[in-house]
């Protein structure tokens, strides 16, 4: 039943560098500081590198608080790397430490936009792969709470899927997990897994979070162990999904 509802056929991947490996989905506090999340985010992943993890995870917009807002004053050029605190941390542990590293999100500015934008690093420090936020998030609770990503944030083109040393990778941001063609495209394209940094608000999010999971599993066939935290007003956390390639 499975192999007649995959088509196309998947593409098969190319055999991992490292076939097992410790994976590390870091939760961090979020402050106005920006100078201070990045030097806790350093921590938590040299932390994590030490106790043996070789593929890493940070949150969505782990960089600065997640008002909208507010957003641009935290962004930054990733192509003009010399103006860009974050991702040199990023590429530099990740070459200090020899590990993959799913960078989360950050505010990045771009030709005058605004994008929620994920960086990938390999263990040589280099860029792998930048995927930005396919699917903004709009939504409102009368009386509660209002929330509307496409006024300030401008929306990504493509999908994207990176060949690392722990796996073909496939990157969506929230509320891309929303869309299950999304999962569907990167399993035909032949995925080991899945990542899905998150923050959700409170009003929505860990039952939204909870469901989609269940669904996601149902959909593709996996394994879907995933972290949900409060931090402050939000529930940040990553949704790590693992395609079973035994499935035929």
């Amino acid at each position: 039943m499975a192999s007649d509802a995959r088509i196309p056929a998947p593409i098969p991947p190319p055999q991992p560098k490292i076939s097992k490996f410790k994976i590390a989905l870091c939760q961090l506090l979020v402050t106005p500081d920006k100078e201070r999340n990045i030097a806790h985010a350093r921590k938590l992943i040299e932390d994590a590198a030490r106790k043996g993890a070789k593929l890493v995870v940070l949150p969505e917009i782990w960089n600065c608080p997640l008002s909208l807002k507010n957003l641009s004053k935290y962004a930054e050029d990733i192509d003009a790397e010399a103006a860009c605190p974050s991702i040199s941390m990023l590429s530099e542990v990740a070459f200090r430490n020899g590990i993959t590293l799913v960078g989360g999100s950050i505010p990045e500015l771009s030709a005058g936009q605004l994008f929620n934008t994920c960086c990938v690093f390999g263990p040589d420090g280099k860029l792998k792969a930048k995927h930005r936020k396919l699917h903004l998030f709009d939504f409102e609770v009368p009386g509660e709470v209002a929330f509307r990503e496409s006024d300030f944030l401008t929306a990504g083109e493509e999908p994207t899927i990176v060949d690392t040393d722990v796996g073909r990778i496939g990157i969506g941001i929230c509320h891309d997990i929303r869309f299950p063609e999304l999962a569907m495209l990167y399993g035909s394209r032949g995925a080991h897994l899945i990542c899905y940094p998150g923050a959700f608000n409170m009003s929505t999010g860990e039952l939204l979070w909870e469901l989609m999971q269940r669904a996601s599993c149902l959909l593709q066939l996996v394994h879907q162990p995933g972290t949900l935290i409060p931090v402050l007003n939000t529930l940040h956390g990553v949704i790590l999904v693992l395609l079973d390639r035994s499935v035929k």
